[in-house]
């Protein structure tokens, strides 16, 4: 599942690995592959009853802009929620404890995250974070493989249709 706006330059980066993913490999039937952009706390309908999760977005970590970090269940629930502070923050927290109460959370999470440079109003990832593609990409395809669903490269892999990086026509 990736999440972020694609008009707010790193906060893209969700929505880009997703693109990536579906270009260059073919899954198992049982693997849902999702650009869930900015959901807000509307994320329960996607995550309620699945056994595992896999989140590309970007993170809040101290470390340079482009530096990937892995979380589990664990590491992300150990603290509480933080304040929201705009509609867009996924809420996932939020939306895993309010499952667990019901018994309906994820069993498995991983969090593949990238410290942002920027997220200004520019439809275009930072240059280190585009950097960074490449190993979410990896860490996503090494936990699918870990979870016994590996991915398949595709035979002829296509470009990813980074859409919103185009430039528009005349």
């Amino acid at each position: 599942m990736g999440l972020g706006n694609v008009l707010s330059q790193d906060d893209g980066l969700g929505p880009f690995v997703i693109q990536t993913l579906l270009a260059g490999w073919e899954f198992d039937e049982s693997v849902q592959v999702l650009d869930l952009g900015t959901p807000g706390l509307q994320l329960s309908p996607y995550l309620q009853g699945q056994e595992s999760l896999i989140v590309v977005d970007t993170v809040r970590s101290d470390g340079e802009p482009g530096e990937l970090r892995l979380y589990d269940r664990e590491q992300l629930l150990k603290h509480p929620p933080a304040q929201r502070t705009s509609p867009h923050d996924p809420g996932l927290k939020e939306t895993l404890l309010a499952l667990e109460l019901h018994g309906l959370s994820p069993t498995h999470v991983l969090v593949v995250g990238v410290i942002p440079a920027e997220t200004g109003y520019e439809p275009r990832l930072t240059d280190a974070v585009r950097a960074s593609v490449p190993g979410a990409v990896n860490a996503v395809l090494a936990e699918l493989e870990r979870l016994g669903v590996p991915a398949t490269p595709r035979a002829e892999p296509a470009e990813p249709d980074i859409w919103w990086e185009r430039e528009p026509s005349d």
